[in-house]
């Protein structure tokens, strides 16, 4: 076992395992010289490059798991959701999802072995290459629809919202078909070798808890509910702690948690859950000492109880000196090791 795997099934461990949200990255000088080489999408669909890419992070952070390197919109084109990625633009859905011709016209299943197997392929180079535990990734229904109804990001997310509550079956049948999707390829990843499996909701924080409930909660179970469960299961959303209980009804042997909120008092509500994070990104890019105050108050915080994986409340920025982000998997190996020997 390891100790990232012992702490999603809460069993103790003599250290706090790390990895971090976009380990693999642009803040990377390896990573930006074979940016220099290919485009983001031409790196996600090399199997060789992605699954360098991503034993590289893990090597060179001591990171306790890697993440494959992958985007959460690479499942969108077998549905029929066109998108491009524009240098220094992000993401832009080719036609975006707003009326019922549309909904109609995603796929209603998808064969994930075929129509994604680069994501499969590279997860299979990763598990032969990389010697810590390998977590496999999906968007979740809420984020996923948002990007193919506002067509890229969104400050607002109004043509998201005025779907939602004009033509609540509309929403629900794009849901649904996001959500089939969606399970079947993370089922499809294990299958291919991932160890463990995370559920991004990066843009979940938006919804009041009453419109999570009414309008992503089902989803989101179902996706859970038909999930391999040989493996664990992470379910992380960021930018409205009020919506952790709900998440946590939803499914997920672990919680990820964002910066917003203190991580003890969340774990004390959430109660018998795994819990990843949450120091806030931004301290990356502060003095050394004060980042390594700001990790151990998030150490601090977990008192010990078994199940914490640390973790940023969000990816790395491009900013981050890679320096500065070893220093801090260092931090919390060395402090979390010392605070449970004096327990």
């Amino acid at each position: 076992m390891s100790t990232f795997l012992d702490a999603c099934a809460r069993r103790p461990t003599p250290f706090t395992p790390a990895w971090l949200m976009r380990q693999a990255g642009r803040y990377q000088p390896e990573y930006r010289a074979i940016r220099e080489k290919v485009s983001f999408i031409e790196l996600c669909k090399s199997p060789e490059l992605a699954c360098e890419v991503t034993v590289l992070a893990a090597q060179q952070l001591n990171a306790d798991a890697g993440i494959i390197f992958a985007d959460i919109l690479l499942v969108l084109d077998p549905l029929h959701i066109g998108f491009e990625f524009k240098a220094d633009h992000g993401p832009k859905i080719l036609k975006p999802i707003r009326t019922a011709a549309q909904v109609d016209a995603v796929a209603e299943s998808i064969d994930p072995d075929e129509s994604l197997g680069y994501v499969m392929e590279a997860i299979r180079q990763t598990r032969r290459a990389l010697e810590v535990p390998l977590i496999g990734f999906a968007g979740a229904p809420f984020t996923l629809a948002s990007y193919a109804i506002e067509g890229g990001g969104s400050k607002n997310y109004y043509e998201t919202k005025k779907l939602m509550h004009a033509d609540e079956g509309l929403w629900h049948a794009l849901m649904t078909k996001l959500s089939r999707a969606i399970t079947v390829y993370l089922n499809a990843q294990v299958r291919a070798g991932a160890q463990a499996l995370q559920l991004f909701d990066s843009w979940v924080g938006c919804l009041s808890p009453a419109d999570y409930e009414r309008f992503v909660f089902p989803h989101v179970k179902s996706i859970f509910d038909g999930l391999d469960k040989s493996v664990p299961s992470i379910h992380f959303g960021t930018g409205n702690p009020a919506l952790y209980p709900l998440m946590q009804r939803a499914g997920g042997d672990v919680i990820g948690v964002d910066w917003r909120v203190p991580l003890g008092g969340q774990w004390d509500q959430l109660g018998e859950t795994a819990i990843m994070g949450n120091m806030d990104p931004a301290y990356l890019l502060a003095p050394r000492d004060v980042m390594f105050r700001a990790a151990t108050q998030v150490l601090e915080q977990a008192a010990g109880r078994p199940g914490h994986i640390f973790n940023l409340g969000h990816g790395i920025m491009p900013e981050a000196d890679p320096a500065q982000v070893r220093a801090l998997i260092d931090h919390v190996h060395e402090t979390s090791a010392r605070l449970a020997e004096g327990r």
